[in-house]
């Protein structure tokens, strides 16, 4: 028996990661939105490591942050330690990553969602969509209440027919011990779309008292802690250790002899892990060599003795990992608080989206996060904050906003998946990037801010606020491209003080700061009228300034890119009818449906051959249509 409950815009399925943010903007942007969850203890949970950023990963909580989100502010609030990683390399490749204090980053997402205006948060299980005429129609919950909605947003991150594996013991649960949804899966088979198996993992949380700190490596934070939020000011705050040791030759050959007991080789686990996350038993058995591996211990927070051992994921048996964990230098007495377990679930193959985010057959339904293959928070994030915009747009009549590869990081996310399509947990590295010397965390908001506010995600004030850092970044730049840096026997005699060649002729401050061993802060004495700016827009002007060649070549290069993304294809298009094309290529651009042409030429199967066979189809049809 099903009773009528309500009427929404949107229904966010889900209230991880991917759910929060795709919830908080759908309401920001002024719809009625009902975000649902199994339990509410389960809202923006971090059931494997609590931290947030990373290499590449930080990238798109600045993208995120930039666009409106929260997951930017929501870390800056509850961190207890803060890093910046890669500082010696380039800028590109800085990213920020931060420990939080597990149960607050929760608790303060649960509230943010709770406070904000049109949406409503209940702690109720979807187990089915419901879908008339290829439109999404409404969703029904496990007590009976059914939901009128114009669209749905399924964020259903590992909950899907979740099932715990510790050794050869296994159950059906969802991550941390919570209930699994058992029942939505059907109900997605039922619409014609395609699940897979995938799997992920987390190591043991051991208690902090049974540690010996003192045969490990110290991690401190850093002294200078940068926001993730661009709406974040100076962050001051007494940071938490994290401590670094190693698995040794003891600990390999307690995984070894006891490999045939692991579910990863005995074949009980079904579901496809992440390549770039492996378990310890795969990390040894992968790379026999390898004499030890990193083993991290991170506090979950302020008010607990928890620890997370990052670097030992294992679904090896309780007892095997106990003696593993006890062969490590440091935790020779330790004690378990929460055992290691891998968890399957079902997920979409992604290529059934569109770049929206939304299923290219059903009208309304969009998905996002682990549902859509891909792995961690961050990603998760970025795709329910797309998926949330682009619902609502589609609810608005408007086109969707497309983020391109050029654009972000969150661009490269969702045309990988969506294009590509994965066959393995999907998570996000700066190497997946061509155009990464302009994708910097440090100018997210140069490049998404505008495009954020013009749908609506971005509020007046941030705007205001984007607009202000925006032209004291272009006014200093315009400013020391006239300062003129003269030959004079002091300023030379300075410039041999920092290692620096003497000048010969007159030059301006910009081509001054150009040298390798000079930057916007070495040479602040030669500068007396310099005004006084925050630090991180001194480090954008320090960086444009630098680089400005490698950047101006990359334009370039995202110049010819945008050339075949300007080049649409229609959506009635037969890919039948186009003479010339082969087999495998008809097969998979009717089943990815691209957009435009160069988002055909990322098709896996698809040659530069049948590119170009394409674009001569399309141009011929086009001239033809004109006459």
């Amino acid at each position: 028996m099903k009773y009528f409950a309500g009427e929404y815009d949107v229904v966010v399925v889900g209230a991880g990661h991917a759910g929060c943010e795709a919830g908080l903007v759908a309401a920001r942007m002024g719809c009625k939105v009902l975000v649902c969850t199994i339990n509410l203890d389960s809202v923006a949970l971090m059931p494997c490591n609590p931290n947030i950023g990373g290499t590449a990963k930080g990238h798109l909580v600045r993208e995120i942050d930039a666009l409106g989100g929260e997951i930017g502010k929501n870390i800056d609030d509850t961190f207890i330690q803060s890093r910046m990683l890669n500082t010696s390399k380039g800028p590109a490749v800085h990213s920020l990553r931060a420990q939080a204090d597990k149960r607050k980053y929760s608790e303060r997402m649960k509230s943010i969602l709770e406070n904000q205006e049109n949406l409503t948060l209940k702690q109720i299980e979807v187990i089915s969509i419901d879908v008339e005429n290829g439109k999404v129609k409404g969703v029904l919950t496990k007590n009976g209440a059914y939901y009128i909605t114009k669209t749905i947003i399924l964020a259903t991150g590992t909950y899907l027919k979740g099932k715990i594996i510790i050794g050869d013991i296994s159950y059906s649960s969802g991550p941390n011990g919570l209930f699994p949804a058992n029942d939505l899966s059907q109900s997605l088979l039922k619409l014609g779309i395609s699940l897979r198996r995938f799997k992920t993992g987390t190591p043991a949380r051991v208690n902090s008292r049974t540690i010996d700190f003192s045969k490990m490596i110290e991690q401190a934070g850093d002294e200078k802690i940068v926001p993730f939020s661009f709406m974040t000011k100076d962050l001051k705050k007494e940071q938490i250790s994290c401590y670094l040791t190693y698995t040794n030759g003891k600990t390999h050959e307690i995984i070894r002899e006891n490999i045939n007991r692991s579910p990863l080789y005995n074949g009980s686990i079904e579901g496809i892990g992440p390549r770039y996350c492996p378990s310890i038993e795969d990390k040894v058995m992968r790379f026999p060599d390898k004499e030890k591996h990193q083993v991290f211990l991170e506090p979950e927070g302020e008010n607990t003795e928890e620890m997370y051992v990052g670097g030992m994921s294992s679904s090896l048996p309780e007892d095997v990992q106990i003696a593993m964990y006890r062969s490590v230098p440091g935790m020779e007495k330790v004690e378990f608080l929460r055992t290691a377990y891998a968890i399957e679930y079902d997920c979409i193959d992604p290529t059934q989206l569109s770049l929206s985010l939304e299923f290219k057959d059903i009208d309304g339904l969009f998905g996002a996060g682990q549902l859509n293959g891909s792995s961690g928070y961050e990603e998760a994030a970025a795709q329910g904050i797309m998926a949330g915009i682009n619902a609502v747009l589609k609810i608005e009549g408007k086109e969707p906003l497309i983020l391109n590869r050029s654009d972000a990081y969150i661009g490269v996310l969702i045309d990988d998946l969506v294009t590509k399509g994965t066959n393995e947990p999907y998570r996000m590295m700066t190497s997946r990037s061509e155009y990464r010397l302009i994708l910097r965390q440090d100018n997210a908001d140069l490049r998404l801010t505008e495009k954020g506010y013009e749908v609506g995600s971005v509020t007046k004030e941030r705007y205001s606020e984007f607009q202000d850092r925006k032209q004291s970044i272009e006014k200093e730049i315009e400013r020391i491209k006239n300062v003129k840096i003269t030959n004079k026997k002091e300023i030379n005699e300075y410039l041999l003080s920092l290692n620096s060649v003497e000048l010969r002729k007159p030059i301006t401050l910009y081509e001054l700061i150009k040298r390798p061993e000079l930057d916007y802060f070495k040479v602040k004495d030669l500068d007396n009228e310099r005004p006084k700016l925050s630090f991180d827009v001194q480090e954008e002007v320090n960086t444009i300034a630098k680089y400005e060649g490698y950047i101006e070549k990359q334009l370039d290069q995202v110049k010819q890119f945008k050339k075949f993304e300007r080049k649409i294809i229609p959506e009635n298009i037969d890919y039948n009818n186009v003479h010339g094309l082969r087999k495998e290529a008809i097969q998979k651009l009717g089943k990815i449906r691209p957009m435009n042409i160069g988002q055909a030429s990322r098709i896996s199967g698809v040659s530069p051959a049948d590119v170009s066979v394409l674009l001569i189809y399309l141009e011929h049809k086009y001239n033809k249509s004109q006459n």
